[in-house]
């Protein structure tokens, strides 16, 4: 029996190489050209310690989803953990991203630049 592996993670967008270089840029995964494009619609994001790939994927009339929502909910997103949760916060509004909540003390989420959720984590392997 075979059991399979995380490949990778796909986000569908409107423009896969910009969403592309905001994750690049926010994971700090090296120089944008060491990365694999599958011409205007598909971005492969290579993690340089191993593990899953970041994939983005273009979707024509892409709508973002919307958080917290039931009418366009976000399905899935990312959690990032950090060891200091005030130092990432800027550092990934000053990338693009929107903060959404801020309310928690242990993780805060925000929007990337088209929408998709995703959280700073100050409560995983990152932090210890």
């Amino acid at each position: 029996m075979t059991v399979p592996t995380l490949g990778g993670f796909v986000y569908d967008c409107p423009d896969p190489a910009a969403l592309a270089e905001f994750y690049r840029a926010v994971l700090d995964w090296g120089p944008a050209e060491a990365h694999a494009v599958a011409g205007d619609n598909w971005v492969v994001l290579t993690n340089p310690q191993g593990g899953p790939r970041f994939e983005f994927q273009r979707v024509e009339d892409y709508q973002a989803p919307e958080w917290p929502s039931a009418g366009k909910p976000q399905q899935a997103h990312l959690d990032l953990d950090v060891p200091d949760i005030d130092a990432a916060h800027g550092r990934v509004l000053a990338l693009g991203a929107k903060l959404l909540d801020d309310s928690p003390e242990s993780f805060r989420v925000y929007a990337d630049p088209v929408g998709h959720p995703f959280c700073l984590c100050a409560c995983g392997p990152a932090t210890a």
